[in-house]
């Protein structure tokens, strides 16, 4: 598998997996219009994961497409980080999630605009305007949250609290992102600083508290995934797999 097809499955299971949390939402959001705002958000990212995927399996030349790469790999073949396959929990915690994943996103999308790959440099630059959108909203219901009411304030904190040591994944720098680097793609270890300034100043206004670096998650990106994964790709594979074949 070559460097380039390889980052595409990150970039797309990254997408693919919480856009596929995101939808749990649906029918349940706190109110009827931010219900269809994160619906909608989770469309994007399914788009996206689509494109991504897709552009993978043309280069990867296995006849497989982005359906077959969606439905038909196991946990273990997943490139995703952590972050995104946790549980959603309470709806203050999937919007701290979001919004820690929405501020690198943007971030890595902009400049993976640049890169000298015609078609990811496409995907990257359709994604971009959708990811500003994204950043955006998650960043006001942060604000809503931790200068909200004191109950708000506290599940707000808490969820930062415990996601906090699962976004050192998103900066940490292998072999596959040191190949790309000649062709444009960014070191994620890069995008580390701008990141912060965002996160810090959405924090700050929410009156939260940012938590004390300490130990980070990984392995994602290697296939070592959480008890959470496997679950999740048995809902959203079971159809897939249980009609293979079947196209409507």
């Amino acid at each position: 598998m070559t460097a380039l097809v390889d980052y595409l499955l990150r970039l797309g299971d990254d997408r693919l997996v919480l856009g596929h949390r995101l939808s749990e939402w649906c029918g349940h959001g706190p109110i009827l219009e931010e219900d269809i705002a994160l619906t909608n958000v989770a469309l994007d990212l399914v788009g996206q994961a689509a494109n991504f995927l897709r552009l993978a399996g043309q280069l990867e030349g296995r006849g497989r497409d982005e359906d077959a790469l969606a439905y038909f790999r196991d946990a273990l073949e997943f490139r995703n980080v952590k972050l995104v396959e946790l549980p959603n929990g309470d709806y203050a915690r999937t919007i701290v999630r979001q919004f820690l994943f929405d501020a690198w996103s943007v971030l890595l999308l902009e400049r993976l605009q640049q890169v000298r790959q015609a078609e990811l440099a496409g995907i990257a630059a359709k994604a971009y305007k959708e990811a500003r959108y994204h950043v955006r909203h998650s960043g006001e219901w942060v604000l809503r949250f931790g200068d909200g009411t004191a109950e708000s304030h506290q599940r707000a904190q808490a969820a930062l609290d415990e996601l906090w040591s699962y976004t050192g994944e998103l900066f940490a720098t292998d072999a596959v992102d040191r190949e790309l680097a000649g062709i444009g793609v960014p070191d994620p270890a890069e995008l580390a600083p701008r990141w912060g300034e965002v996160v810090s100043d959405v924090v700050r206004r929410a009156t939260l508290t940012l938590p004390a670096d300490g130990y980070q998650q990984s392995g994602g990106r290697q296939g070592r995934h959480t008890e959470y994964l496997g679950h999740l790709l048995a809902e959203m594979q079971i159809l897939a797999r249980s009609h293979p074949g079947v196209s409507w």
